[in-house]
């Protein structure tokens, strides 16, 4: 007992001075002191990944030889399907960010998010990031431009957080390396961590294995050239927050109660995703092989030198059928018609099960038997999706707003810089505010919407520039300058003039 308690202290001790100075050897990111989350977060993210990737599963079988078999897995992978669904719903290419009430900072902003693909690219990591539980992004300096890497769910290791926010954290990038006809793995960590206030501290350790599934030792950075130039510590000063932006997926995190981490869709939907994909692999093998059953004496499944085997040995056609009257047998077809109709409707039923689970309107993988709906009925049908979307958007604006913030905090910082900063701001004095617009798409319909606005418009209920950011996708900067634009180009008074300043002003208002 005495020796156990020694051992413990000995080891606090241990974690004391990892914590300081960093562990030479880790066998798994997470043994790392520094990082406070619990292990097994990671070994759920990675059994989500595998359902994500649809990673490659085995059937086994006895076939008519009497040995085992084993063929893939007929999957559906409705993982990506859905993830990409949801994104695509959430997040588009229609999407508009702006700086509000400051032209030369969202001029800024929109060129370092054209250079980058931003919205392209934020969709990507959105889809992964909803079937992962979340995903993070972080600016850095390349040059005299801001780059945004994009962080997975499996890179992304909480140091200092609670269940709102998180404000330190280590990102993980893995390379593989031939060297000398073997295989080494190197993996880059970094670490984002606040020292005395405002001082904000990365530290880069890089770490070399000979295996994949192993961290390794630690080595100097300048041992893989791409990182030959990096930095180990650098220190920043002055800023209001982290030099990354953390997208978590809305709703609590039931298999860990108390980690900051986010859940995917498949944390909650694995028995229902096995179901479907365990339907649709016997209704296809059930077309592969027509589920063609032949009952034999099982003297015929016998083989030797003198009498070779003459069909497919991967099949299980005949069956070896003992009876007591050895003339009755025979062969005997006791083939069964393709149950296509049942299976169907399994398939479906348990679609719609995922369906609900991972809060999408009820048909929204299944073909419809009503035909073509109408604008306001596919509204209405999508109702669910509707909510789940905007639950996801809470989400998405935030983690845009932290990363557009720093984005401006690290092109602001001189000490980056050889000559002058990227771009001039003090957001202490001056913070921004952020304007975020989605496309609603099939959410809306857009003609019952401009008819009502219209209409509300001439009642003098709505103003013009609401009615320019409503329908037809305008931030209020650029509604403003139109509005300038129509009154520049209308006379000053006209009889239409005259009309629209009894309903609600005058011309170009």
């Amino acid at each position: 007992m005495q020796l156990g308690l020694i051992e413990r202290v000995k080891s606090l001790f241990r974690k004391g001075a990892n914590a300081m100075t960093g562990a030479n050897t880790l066998s798994r990111i997470t043994d790392d002191s520094r990082i406070s989350i619990d292990p097994e977060e990671y070994v759920r993210i990675q059994t989500d990944l595998d359902y994500y990737s649809d990673k490659l599963r085995y059937i086994h079988y006895r076939g008519n030889d009497g040995n085992m078999k084993r063929r893939p897995k007929n999957t559906i992978n409705m993982t990506k399907t859905a993830a990409r669904r949801i994104a695509s719903v959430v997040f588009n290419e229609k999407a508009d960010i702006h700086v509000k009430d400051n032209p030369t900072a969202d001029e800024f902003l929109n060129r370092v998010f054209l250079e980058n693909d931003f919205k392209n690219k934020f969709e990507e990591a959105l889809e992964k990031g909803i079937a992962l539980g979340g995903f993070a992004m972080r600016p850095y300096v390349d040059g005299r431009h801001i780059k945004i890497a994009w962080v997975r769910a499996d890179q992304f290791y909480p140091l200092q957080s609670n269940t709102n926010s998180i404000a330190e954290a280590a990102i993980a990038s893995r390379t593989q390396v031939t060297e000398g006809n073997k295989t080494k793995y190197y993996t880059l960590l970094e670490f984002h961590q606040w020292q005395g206030g405002q001082t904000y501290q990365i530290t880069n350790e890089l770490y070399r294995s000979d295996s994949p599934d192993i961290v390794g030792n630690k080595v100097a950075l300048s041992s893989l050239p791409v990182y030959a130039d990096l930095q180990p510590y650098i220190m920043i000063d002055g800023l209001q927050r982290p030099l990354f932006a953390y997208c978590k997926t809305p709703g609590a995190n039931n298999v860990n109660i108390e980690s900051p981490l986010g859940i995917g869709i498949v944390d909650n939907a694995k028995n229902v995703l096995d179901d479907i994909n365990e339907v649709h692999d016997q209704f296809m093998w059930e077309i592969r092989l027509g589920q063609k059953h032949i009952a034999v004496k099982p003297a015929m499944l016998k083989f030797d030198e003198e009498h070779k085997l003459t069909f497919d040995s991967d099949q299980n056609t005949y069956v070896s059928l003992i009876s007591d009257d050895d003339s009755g047998i025979g062969i005997k077809d006791m083939t069964t018609p393709i149950r296509s109709v049942q299976y169907k409707d399994s398939i479906d039923h348990f679609i719609k099960e995922f369906e609900v689970q991972i809060g999408l309107s009820s048909g929204t993988f299944s073909y419809s038997d009503d035909g073509v709906k109408t604008a306001t009925e596919v509204v209405s049908d999508n109702s669910m999706t509707y909510q789940t979307r905007s639950s996801y958007l809470t989400m998405v604006e935030k983690a845009i707003d932290e990363l557009c913030v720093s984005i401006f905090e690290l092109a602001s910082a001189p000490q980056l810089y050889d000559d002058e900063p990227l771009f001039k701001i003090d957001l202490a004095a001056n913070p921004i505010e952020i304007e975020c617009h989605f496309d609603d798409g099939v959410f809306v319909d857009r003609g019952k919407q401009l008819e009502d606005d219209t209409k509300v418009l001439a009642a003098g209920s709505l103003s013009k520039q609401t009615f320019l950011v409503r329908n037809y996708g305008m931030s209020e900067e650029r509604a403003k300058k139109e509005l300038k634009l129509i009154q520049a180009e209308s006379p000053s008074d006209t009889f239409e003039g005259r009309q629209m300043a009894d309903i609600g002003g005058g011309d170009g208002e």
